[in-house]
């Protein structure tokens, strides 16, 4: 089954951290579809232009700053199918888009994700310090904060590493992070994953309804699956086999240090060189406390790497 990834880019050096991201990742493999999508900002346009002109009447009312940006954009896109090429993704699996905003970028970019139903949407975080991105807002943080039916692939700086490590402690959330890596890497020659508990002090089991896994994996599945006493550990590597991705490839590590979950995994992903962190994330109703959930401390402090957030 093919995977559609929406990425999307500005020009900037962080886009160029996002394509060598797929390039080093998803080289030689042939289900991989990308969708490169740049979105211009039409400021000073009047919202009713913006929700009711076509682009081409679009066009002959915004600024001629904003109309040398949509031509510098289409002339990145070139560049940016090409570098995709050269790094092993072939044309026939890229597709390109520039448009003038309507929304609002991230809104845009949300809007589209959604229509087309694709698997996951990919971002570069700008090089901003991560608390103010999350303070003042930017399209990443706004897109995460909006983005909850949507797997997310932030990067962050460039990424040398096929390696991923993936915090696992038994809950729906970290399963669902699971089931949408094995998706994802089905096939993939490339990649590594280590499966890693935690058990920081701060850190605690969560509650489990059988029937939020039931509803998913079915039954029978759950039956076999989750009720041994490896099941922290069996569960997650029975959906990556259950995928096809190669047992020899699949690891696990279990660590009694630290005193707080997502400052162990970044450690953890520091000391083994893991490129990216595949995460789930609790929806927007759950109570998370004064320091947040375990995924937003991540992001927050991430540097370096990629973050996957599965809600």
């Amino acid at each position: 089954m093919h995977k559609k990834i929406l990425v999307a880019v500005d020009g900037s050096a962080y886009s160029t951290n996002s394509l060598r991201y797929l390039g080093q990742l998803f080289k030689d493999v042939p289900e991989m579809d990308v969708h490169l999508l740049s979105i211009v900002s039409a400021a000073g346009t009047g919202s009713a232009a913006r929700e009711w002109l076509s682009e081409e009447e679009m066009l002959n009312v915004v600024s001629p700053a904003t109309r040398k940006a949509l031509t510098a954009q289409k002339k990145y896109m070139l560049q940016a199918i090409e570098t995709l090429k050269m790094l092993g993704v072939p044309e026939t699996q890229v597709e390109s888009s520039v448009s003038l905003s309507r929304l609002g970028i991230a809104e845009d970019i949300l809007h589209l994700a959604r229509q087309g139903r694709y698997d996951a949407l990919l971002i570069g975080r700008r090089g901003v310090g991560k608390l103010e991105e999350l303070i003042m807002g930017s399209v990443s943080a706004t897109i995460l904060e909006k983005c909850h039916d949507l797997p997310l692939w932030i990067i962050d700086g460039q990424v040398n590493s096929t390696r991923f490590l993936v915090p696992v402690d038994g809950s729906y959330h970290s399963l669902k992070a699971i089931d949408h890596l094995a998706f994802i890497l089905a096939g993939n020659p490339h990649a590594e994953i280590t499966l890693f508990y935690s058990k920081a002090l701060l850190a605690s089991r969560p509650e489990i309804d059988p029937a939020d896994f039931e509803t998913i994996w079915g039954r029978d599945w759950c039956a076999t699956n989750l009720h041994r006493p490896d099941s922290l550990f069996h569960a997650p590597k029975q959906l990556l086999l259950d995928n096809g991705f190669p047992e020899e490839r699949i690891s696990w590590l279990e660590t009694f240090k630290g005193i707080e979950p997502a400052q162990q995994i970044l450690r953890q992903a520091v000391i083994d060189d893991f490129g990216t962190i595949v995460i789930g994330r609790r929806g927007p109703e759950s109570k998370k406390g004064i320091f947040r959930g375990v995924s937003d401390r991540v992001l927050l402090m991430a540097e370096k790497v990629a973050v996957w957030i599965v809600g």
